[in-house]
């Protein structure tokens, strides 16, 4: 039994993690060895219980990744059976398989992929894979990368979460446009490298691509903060969508602007129309709206969302939800 692991890879383990980092990212493994392939490719992933074994055949596995810290092609490659835990990951990762099978989450999704279709990995939260003799590819791109991207064409403010459905059902042309894409960036990849122009063209015009596959469901800004000359108002907005998580006040959001109370209050009733707690009830609101239409009907109860973004009494929760949506928010959970 045979295992190799290129010396680079323990770099880019590094590189592919870090905000921060620059430069090339190349990975090589292989090897004919159940327990090496949990250690060789286990580590990249910051694997948690992984297990391997043989089928009906003898085991092999071959792993690749080339890119930089922003986006990097990969292609995973087991004859054999393979299961573990991957933790939230700093990268969103698009991911088909070519041949074999295999389920990205066993525990919560239980959705099999199909042959030559993309599918992206909750990397939001952890999950627990399983797959068999199969050939992989995956894309895996920045965070910072894509909410940069998710910002310029949606203006959805500087969010830690954009709200992606990873199970959506994906368009046909925006699969194309992707695959188009990727086939563009494999090309400069080889000729031209990570370190050109048109690589970095490139691999914000494969973000927006998947933001067309995978459109964000947070709140986009209002236009009207999107002026130039309103850009503490905007830090304002974004400091809500950024913490909208936490308890806030308007002294909080007053000073993350560099602005007075007064000011900011002036502010958001002059340009928004409304108060900057009315903006952060709407925005949490909207929250709770994108968990219902995500969350499983049969195992989730209004109540347990409400009080996740805040809302403490279920009835003036409803009839804000109504308000702002025009129906009740089981309804929302049911359809």
């Amino acid at each position: 039994m045979t295992s190799t692991l290129d010396v680079t890879a323990r770099r880019a383990q590094t590189t592919t993690r870090s905000a921060d980092a620059v430069g090339p990212v190349r990975i090589e493994a292989s090897g004919t060895s159940s327990e090496a392939v949990v250690a060789d490719i286990g580590r990249l992933y910051d694997g948690r219980e992984w297990q391997a074994r043989t089928t009906d055949h003898a085991f092999s596995y071959r792993y690749s990744a080339v890119g930089d810290h922003d986006v990097t092609l990969r292609r995973s490659q087991i004859g054999g059976h393979i299961r573990g835990a991957i933790p939230r990951s700093p990268d969103y990762v698009v991911q088909w398989i070519t041949s074999g099978e295999g389920v990205p989450d066993v525990t919560q999704d239980r959705v099999p992929l199909q042959l030559d279709v993309p599918m992206l990995f909750p990397t939001c939260r952890e999950f627990v894979f399983e797959y068999e003799d199969y050939d992989q590819r995956l894309v895996h791109m920045s965070r910072r990368l894509v909410h940069e991207v998710a910002d310029e064409v949606f203006h959805t403010g500087q969010v830690t979460d954009l709200g992606i459905d990873h199970l959506r059902t994906l368009d046909p042309a925006a699969i194309t446009q992707w695959r188009s894409s990727l086939s563009l960036l494999s090309r400069e990849l080889r000729t031209g490298g990570v370190d050109t122009l048109l690589w970095h063209t490139l691999t914000r015009g494969t973000a927006a691509a998947f933001l067309r596959m995978y459109p964000p469901t947070v709140t986009a800004l209002p236009p009207a903060v999107l002026l130039p000359r309103r850009a503490r108002l905007r830090a304002a907005v974004e400091y809500i969508h950024e913490h909208v998580a936490e308890p806030l006040s308007v002294s909080d959001i007053a000073g993350a602007a560099g602005l007075s109370v007064r000011a900011t209050q002036e502010a958001f009733q002059r340009h928004l129309d409304q108060t900057p707690m009315t903006y952060l009830l709407r925005t949490r609101l909207e929250r709770v709206r994108r968990d219902l239409l995500q969350a499983d009907p049969s195992g989730t109860a209004v109540q347990t969302i409400a009080r996740r973004w805040g809302f403490a009494h279920l009835g003036r929760f409803s009839a804000a939800y109504r308000n702002e949506f025009g129906e009740y928010p089981r309804a929302t959970l049911r359809s």
